[in-house]
């Protein structure tokens, strides 16, 4: 089945981390779809050691020998002064930006008791840090010109859990959190901020992987989900999750629970109730702090 193509019409996006794996082939699949695409990597290893421009000039290469429209930019995500820079230099090339993907990410795994705080630290740093201050550096761009498109790369890590990976999982849950608030805000000004949490064959995840499951986790099957997500008509405030052709939708809900009258208020009394409050038979996901309060209230009035 066909369907209609999706307009990008002279559209910018910056991409982080997009020198390989997941974020060169959102980079040459917006590019072939008309987008001058900002190519920013800082040439690192897993780890997050080192830097090189190469990766990131290769992959603006292979654009610009497609007729694609290209920039490379080095700068660490985390070096505020080097982001804003970056989207100061986007700017003068290209006038504006319409689309943020931050998908730059380092992997520092150990169990919890053998984690030494800075890979920690450098962890969180990376992907919610950086992710934030990308995001703060294109905002009132987006604002202005009254339209942006933002994805940030959360996990099942994070949303589920993986053993080895407390920083990685809580930076991934981070940019979670992040996104519902900053979709909030956004919203008035046509910025829609989405999560892809991708499981994906790539340099990150080739050491844990077996050959024939990095061969069905193809990472080009994440590609149409951020494309998706990056487009006109993408939703906000959502996590699509995306493997081996499957897309899924995560979400956080809540149950109906119960109310305890004054007097009753204890934890022997949960203890109790338990069966009632974690019953998941009529759980609703809640669309705000605000709102989440606004139930409790509502319960009690009705109680």
């Amino acid at each position: 089945m066909t369907h209609a193509a999706m307009d990008f019409t002279g559209q910018v996006a910056i991409i982080t981390g997009a020198g390989g794996g997941l974020g060169r082939l959102y980079a040459l699949e917006l590019a072939k779809r008309g987008v001058a695409v900002v190519v920013n990597d800082l040439g690192g290893a897993v780890d997050g050691s080192g830097s090189s421009a190469t990766a990131a000039e290769a992959v603006v290469a292979e654009i610009e020998a497609a007729g694609g429209k290209a920039m490379a930019n080095a700068a660490d995500v985390t070096d505020e002064l080097g982001v804003n820079a970056m989207v100061s230099e986007t700017l003068t090339a290209y006038g504006r930006v319409d689309i943020l993907i931050n998908n730059a990410g380092i992997l520092r795994d150990k169990s919890f008791a053998k984690m030494e705080m800075d890979n920690w630290n450098k962890v969180v740093n990376v992907h919610l840090t950086g992710a934030a201050i990308c995001t703060k550096a294109v905002w009132n761009v987006m604002k202005e010109q009254g339209y942006g498109r933002i994805v940030m790369t959360t996990s099942p890590s994070g949303i589920y859990g993986n053993f080895g990976q407390a920083n990685y999982g809580a930076a991934k849950a981070g940019l979670w959190g992040m996104m519902n608030t900053l979709g909030l805000e956004g919203m008035k000004n046509n910025i829609h901020i989405n999560c892809i949490a991708p499981s994906a064959g790539t340099r990150m995840t080739e050491t844990i992987m077996d050959a024939g499951t990095l061969k069905v986790l193809a990472p080009e099957n994440i590609t149409p989900a951020v494309v998706f997500l990056c487009s006109k008509p993408a939703p906000n405030r959502k996590v699509l999750v995306a493997a081996a052709g499957t897309f899924t939708m995560a979400e956080m809900v809540e149950t109906t629970g119960i109310h305890l009258p004054e007097g009753e208020r204890t934890a022997e009394a949960i203890a109790a109730n338990w069966a009632n409050i974690s019953d998941m038979s009529g759980a609703q996901p809640v669309n705000s702090a605000m709102e989440g309060v606004a139930k409790l209230v509502k319960a009690m009035a009705n109680a």
